[in-house]
């Protein structure tokens, strides 16, 4: 799936995410996530299990300011997925040991695996391009930081 696809509304979309780490700003993000997919909370907590789990596996900060927390999971029946953005440093255990400042939280069903690879890999060429990351850090709007995802998550 496509970013464009998956952050479609301004709700999904976080600004000034608080959290100062990867573990908080997982529960930020899980937060929305469980008001735009309405997810019931005992689910919202295994799903958050699911993304935690993924996680202490290997840190999906993957460089250059950019985490992609996320997770397959039997409680959603399509990908979901929430954009934060911090306007400071959240240590994110990243793979270049930088801080991260936009954090994408995505939850695939599982048994989806190429789909799951698919938006994974989409979701990191995009936000692996400077100017669109330096977009998305001076959007001072949640429709700015859709409109910088429709021009650029081509």
């Amino acid at each position: 799936m496509l970013l464009r696809e998956l952050i479609t509304h301004p709700a999904q979309v976080v600004l000034n995410l608080t959290a100062h780490d990867r573990w908080r700003a997982i529960d930020e993000l899980m937060g929305t996530l469980v008001q735009v997919a309405h997810l019931p909370a005992d689910v919202a907590s295994a799903v958050a299990g699911a993304v935690r789990a993924r996680e202490e596996s290997m840190s999906t900060g993957i460089g250059h300011g950019i985490g992609i927390p996320h997770a397959p999971s039997d409680h959603v029946d399509r990908v979901q997925a929430v954009l934060g953005i911090a306007s400071h440093d959240i240590d994110f255990d990243a793979l270049d040991q930088q801080p991260v400042r936009i954090v994408l939280l995505f939850v695939v069903p599982k048994n989806q695996f190429q789909e799951h690879l698919d938006t994974l890999a989409n979701i990191a060429r995009i936000l692996s391009n400077a100017e669109t990351r330096q977009a998305l850090l001076s959007a001072k709007t949640s429709d700015q930081v859709l409109a910088v995802i429709g021009a650029r998550a081509r």
